[in-house]
C-alpha cells in the first residue's frame, strides 16, 4: 500500500498539521494563570488555583446543535465556537463557579485548515470572554461519515468554586425578586423549530438567509447566527458584589423547563410578561408560524438568557451591578409559596402559562 494510503482513504494528515499551526495564536491568547504546557500534548494541564481553601470542581458539556446548519448555509464559521463555549461555561457559572479551562471536539467531513481556524477562533473568543483557557481539543476527520462541507462541534468546561459559596438554590425564599439578564437573540436552542419556521431545508434557503429584514435591522442569517451571550463575568460580579440566592440559565426548554430547576421545593416563580423586552426575532417567528405562546416559552429564551433571584431589598443594587457590567437587566417577578415547583407566567392578556 502506498505511503499516501490514508490520504486516499479521505484523511489528510498534512492538513491536520496545518490546522494545528493556524490555530496556535488563537489558543495562545486564551492562556491564563494555571495553564501548564502548550498545544500539542496528549492532555491539557491546569494547576488548581491556590486562593481557594475548599475547592469544588464544576463541569459542563454541550454542543451547538442544529444551529450549525445555518452556519453551513451562510458559510460563516467564526462565531459558532462562541456558542459552544457559552453553552458550557454559562452552566458552570450557575453554580457560582469560575470556569478554568475548556476543551473542544470538532468532527469534520474534510479537514480544511482555514475553516478549522475560523471555528477555533470563535472558540477562543468565547474563552477570552469567559476568562478561561483553551487547553486542548480534538479535530477528527471522518470522511464518509460527515459530508465534506459539514462538521459537528461540542465542548467541555471545568470550573472551580469555594465549597461554602456554591449556588445551589437552598437560599431561595418567598419574596425573592427575580431579575432577568437580556439575551443576545435565540442563542443556541430551538433551532430545529427555527429551521422549520424559515423553511431552511428548501432549495432557496441560502437566499432566505441573505434577505434583509426591516423588523430585525439585519439579514435573517445574521440574526440567526448571533452568538450566544456569555454571562460568566457579569454573573460572578453580581455574586461577589451583591449576592444571589439561586440562578437559572435559560436554554432549551425555555422558561417553563429551566426556571423550575433553580427552585427548592415549596416555591414557584411568578413572572410578569411585559416586564422585559421580547426581542423582535421571537415576535417574528411566532407570527410567521402561528406558534402558540406556551410553545414559545417552552422552547426559546424570549429575550432573557439568565434569571437570578435576590433578596427583595437588593433588587435595585443587583440591577445597577449588572448594568455596570454592560448588561440589560429587568425585574421579572418574584418567588412565591407553592405546592408545585413551576414557572408561572402572567400574560398581559390575563392568561397564565405554566
Amino acid at each position: 500500500m502506498s505511503e499516501n494510503a490514508y490520504k486516499a482513504a479521505g484523511v489528510d494528515v498534512e492538513a491536520g498539521y496545518e490546522s494545528v499551526r493556524l490555530i496556535k495564536e488563537d489558543v495562545k491568547r486564551t492562556a491564563i494563570a494555571g495553564v501548564l504546557g502548550g498545544i500539542g500534548g496528549f492532555g491539557g494541564l491546569f494547576e488548581m488555583p491556590k486562593d481557594i481553601k475548599e475547592p469544588v470542581l464544576v463541569s459542563g458539556t454541550d454542543g451547538v446543535g442544529t444551529k450549525l446548519r445555518v452556519a453551513f448555509l451562510v458559510d460563516k464559521h467564526d462565531t459558532i465556537g462562541q456558542d459552544c463555549v457559552a453553552m458550557c461555561v454559562n452552566d458552570v457559572a450557575c453554580s457560582g463557579a469560575r470556569p478554568l479551562f475548556f476543551l473542544d471536539y470538532l468532527a469534520v467531513g474534510k479537514n480544511v485548515p482555514e475553516k478549522i481556524q475560523q471555528i477555533v477562533k470563535g472558540v477562543a473568543d468565547g474563552c477570552v470572554q469567559a476568562g478561561c483557557a483553551l487547553v486542548g481539543g480534538e479535530t477528527a476527520e471522518m470522511p464518509g461519515f460527515y459530508p465534506v462541507d459539514e462538521y459537528d462541534l461540542a465542548g467541555f468546561s471545568v470550573g472551580v468554586v469555594e465549597k461554602s459559596k456554591i449556588t445551589d438554590g437552598n437560599r431561595a425564599k418567598e419574596g425573592d425578586v427575580l431579575i432577568g439578564i437580556a439575551s443576545s437573540g435565540i442563542h443556541s436552542n430551538g433551532y430545529s423549530l427555527v429551521r422549520k419556521v424559515f423553511d431552511l431545508n428548501a432549495p432557496d434557503a441560502k437566499e432566505k438567509l441573505s434577505t434583509y429584514s426591516d423588523a430585525l435591522g439585519k439579514t435573517i442569517g445574521e440574526e440567526l447566527l448571533t452568538p450566544t451571550k456569555i454571562y460568566v463575568k457579569p454573573l460572578l460580579k453580581l455574586i461577589d458584589e451583591v449576592g444571589i440566592n439561586t440562578v437559572s440559565h435559560i436554554t432549551g426548554g425555555g422558561f417553563i423547563e429551566n426556571v423550575p430547576r433553580m427552585l427548592p421545593d415549596g416555591l414557584k416563580a411568578v413572572i410578569n410578561e411585559g416586564s422585559w423586552e421580547v426581542l423582535p426575532i421571537f415576535s417574528l417567528m411566532q407570527e410567521m408560524a402561528d406558534i402558540k405562546k406556551r410553545d414559545m416559552y417552552n422552547t426559546f429564551n424570549m429575550g432573557i438568557g439568565m434569571i437570578v433571584a435576590v433578596d427583595a431589598d437588593k433588587a435595585d443594587m443587583a440591577i445597577k451591578c449588572l448594568e455596570s457590567a454592560g448588561e440589560k437587566a429587568y425585574i421579572l417577578g418574584k418567588l412565591e409559596k407553592s405546592d408545585e415547583k413551576i414557572a408561572e407566567i402572567l400574560c398581559e392578556d390575563g392568561t397564565v402559562i405554566k
